[in-house]
């Protein structure tokens, strides 16, 4: 059998990871490095020439121009943490190079921290995920599926049960029929609202298979072609060739999520959570890069307080 080299890759091991990240000054100049890669630039004027200075540990960098004070974390997804950015790198590592999810709670036996801490930097870093997979576009051949999370609570069965959470799962396949890129969205299966993911998570020229959900007829006014095959329910929809990938990823996606979580609340936090699933993914192809694309991304994230991370996503 061939080796898959995507799955075979050595990523970035526990070593390497503590001779780049494992002190605090090594930390902090990376986060300086991605939140600023040309540079040291003011966030209030975006000026350039500074002065610096240490303060209770941690460096301050003063305009010269306006003499706006800030920290390599002030208005980021770090702002405010009173933890070490050693502890938020570790987790940065542990998400990003294991193969299945880390729950809150085992980032908190890993970390050394209290649950709560666990559950805002797992939530924060969820949260940096998901702005940077809202712009992702998927282009070529693409295979789509509709599904639902949760509904293991005792109610209504089926489409219409309140307990689960609708979504979208797109997959791009190369020339050779192979995986290249996911989209996975929350989204009520109405004309409308397909219509309206399909024209931020498909190019125009995209060509879509999907089942003959009635809502899927949306996709013909926003992209090149759209075959809509009808095959029912059970085997014969899970084994069509037509749609092989998107099956697949949809066992995998619902295998991470249940072979980790004891269970959280869907309703709120279902994005996130697929979010992960999509961002590792998409960006499987070299997993030693992961952390400093993460840290860019979290570098260029609005900072995020308990309360809204815990806030109720608004649903159609």
């Amino acid at each position: 059998m061939a080796i898959n080299r995507v799955q075979m890759q050595p990523g970035l091991s526990m070593r390497e990871f503590m001779q780049r990240y494992g002190a605090e000054v090594q930390c902090e100049a990376a986060l300086a490095s991605a939140r600023w890669p040309s540079g040291f630039r003011c966030p209030a004027c975006h000026g350039r020439r500074h002065t610096t200075f240490e303060r209770v540990g941690r460096t301050h960098w003063q305009c010269q121009r306006c003499r706006h004070q800030t920290t390599v974390t002030s208005g980021t997804i770090f702002a405010s943490t009173k933890l070490p950015l050693t502890t938020w790198f570790l987790a940065m590592h542990l998400m990003t190079q294991a193969k299945n999810n880390v729950s809150a709670l085992e980032l908190r036996r890993q970390l050394g921290v209290s649950y709560r801490a666990a559950w805002r930097i797992k939530q924060k870093l969820l949260q940096v995920m998901v702005e940077r997979e809202s712009r992702r576009q998927l282009s070529g051949r693409v295979e789509i599926d509709d599904a639902y999370l949760g509904g293991e609570r005792p109610g209504k069965r089926g489409r219409g049960s309140a307990n689960k959470i609708p979504f979208v799962i797109a997959v791009s396949t190369t020339a050779e029929r192979k995986p290249h890129q996911v989209a996975i969205r929350c989204a009520p299966f109405t004309s409308a609202a397909i219509a309206d993911w399909a024209n931020e998570a498909l190019a125009a020229e995209t060509q879509a298979v999907s089942d003959g959900l009635p809502a899927f007829r949306a996709l013909r006014a926003e992209i090149a072609s759209h075959l809509a095959i009808v095959t029912g329910s059970g085997r014969p929809s899970a084994t069509h060739p037509e749609f092989r990938w998107v099956n697949i990823m949809l066992g995998n996606l619902k295998n991470a999520i249940t072979g980790t979580y004891h269970a959280f609340k869907f309703a709120k936090y279902a994005s996130r959570y697929l979010a992960d699933f999509q961002y590792r993914f998409n960006r499987r192809y070299d997993l030693s890069a992961i952390l400093p694309r993460l840290l860019r991304a979290a570098a260029m994230t609005t900072p995020w307080t308990e309360d809204r991370l815990r806030m109720a996503e608004a649903r159609a």
